[in-house]
């Protein structure tokens, strides 16, 4: 379910103070120009200590919409978002979709003689709401995009944007509060690129909202016309907590725990997010930076994204030999999702509860596309049956969709092919409780935390 209050799910608020950020337009160029990648390049591997948690090369059919066991629409009129914008965002295929070199499109269409209305777009969310560093760890949330091929003569009001909210927005906890970071914007065609966190409260706080703490707006050249890479960390193994920016690996801005208050920054980012893109038109920022669209502003533009990946260090590891990564995952009673046995995992070994013990790999998992993974396997429903009360296991991975998984707003692990949910018997919180799967039902035994 995604929030509609207008408000309650608004983002990207620095325009109230954009004009004042005028003068810093053009400060730093990007030193790494990556124009010249390659179109259909895969996604880029993970950097130094780094290990590949999840990730989407957007390999669809052309002119086909978004795969939904991974990526969701967000639909509606821009009216709804709280931030101004003047668009329709749909979901069809006009809008969003795949091209069939490696891309997935969001394209902005106007009709009519009115600038000021007649724009339909494409704005998507990823499924999961797992992505997120574990206490002492690093996640590195990355995209190798092309912004509109638009200019400030006739780009006027468009508004592309790279971003993340955090999961407890959709268990209800409110904006800023749960948390916004943008990785990439850029509005009216201007070659360039805004960086923010959201956090505190609206208006005014610790984070200056509804303008957040920004990096103001910073030269993109040639990031209209050719793939750049974006990216942010958020780094939880040094002493103030960070999150950095990067744009074509130079980090151009970095963010500081210890610039708000402790609980402030908790709330904000010591948690999971999901990751959207969307192609907006109009809307407050755009309007401070001299408003549009107008009659010059084209029809078609594109955002244009070949990959995004999500990458982990483990906690104080480096990533070196050894080290534990992914995310826990508990359950009812403060209970691990964990592998009997010890860090073994063999095909149909049983998935349960347990003590949450920081060492143990096989209750560390990872997302890779909808499936969860700990020691090279899957979470797998076995035999593949449907019927409640069916057990949960580890096993080798293959593609079949009684292995994927989706991290709802209400808590519960759900399996798109079966329609059931992960499940402790009668909501048992003992060491050894084998899990299931069961009617989605909103109980406390369906109630699972990702970190």
């Amino acid at each position: 379910m995604r929030l509609r209050c207008a408000g309650a799910e608004p983002r990207r608020g620095r325009w109230r103070r954009a004009l004042n950020l005028v003068s810093v337009v053009a400060v730093i160029a990007a030193t790494t120009a990556v124009a010249s990648l390659d179109a259909q390049a895969a996604v880029p591997p993970p950097p130094s200590g780094f290990t590949l948690t999840w990730s989407d090369d957007f390999n669809g059919a052309a002119g086909t919409g978004i795969d939904q066991n991974l990526w969701k629409y967000d639909t509606g009129p821009g009216s709804s978002f709280g931030t101004g914008e003047i668009e329709t965002m749909t979901n069809s295929t006009s809008n969003v979709s795949y091209d069939g070199q490696g891309h997935l499109v969001l394209q902005a269409l106007h009709s009519g003689s009115d600038p000021r209305s007649g724009w339909t777009s494409g704005r998507v969310e990823t499924q999961s709401a797992g992505f997120g560093a574990a206490a002492g760890g690093v996640v590195r949330i990355e995209s190798v995009l092309q912004q509109p091929n638009v200019t400030t003569a006739n780009g006027a009001g468009y508004w592309p944007a790279f971003w993340m909210l955090g999961a407890p927005l959709r268990s209800g906890v409110t904006w800023p509060k749960s948390g916004e970071i943008d990785i990439m914007e850029d509005i009216n065609g201007r070659s360039s690129v805004f960086s923010t966190l959201h956090c505190g409260v609206n208006p005014g706080g610790p984070c200056n909202e509804s303008t957040g703490l920004g990096s103001g707006e910073r030269a993109c050249s040639g990031c209209q016309t050719g793939f750049h890479d974006y990216a942010a960390e958020i780094d939880r193994s040094v002493s103030p907590e960070q999150i950095r920016f990067y744009l074509d690996g130079n980090n151009f801005f970095t963010v500081s725990a210890n610039q708000v208050d402790a609980t402030t920054w908790a709330d904000a980012v010591d948690h999971p997010f999901f990751i959207i893109y969307d192609l907006a038109i109009g809307g407050g920022f755009p309007d401070a930076f001299g408003g549009g669209p107008n009659a010059a502003t084209v029809s078609g533009g594109k955002l244009v994204i070949d990959s995004v990946a999500v990458y982990n260090k483990g906690p104080g590891s480096g990533g070196g030999g050894g080290s534990v990564t992914g995310q826990t995952i508990t359950g009812p009673g403060g209970k691990c999702v964990d592998v009997s046995g010890d860090d073994t995992g063999g095909d149909g070994t049983a998935v349960q509860l347990w003590d949450c013990q920081q060492a143990a790999k096989d209750q560390h998992w990872t997302w890779s596309g909808q499936t969860l993974q700990t020691l090279g396997k899957c979470l797998d429903i076995a035999g593949g049956v449907n019927a409640n009360g069916t057990k949960l296991q580890l096993a080798t991975c293959n593609g079949a969709g009684y292995q994927n998984w989706v991290a709802n707003p209400d808590g519960s692990l759900s399996n798109p092919t079966t329609a059931r949910c992960a499940d402790s018997p009668s909501g048992a919180t003992a060491n050894g409780t084998r899990l299931q799967i069961w009617d989605c039902n909103g109980s406390g035994a369906q109630k699972f935390s990702l970190a």
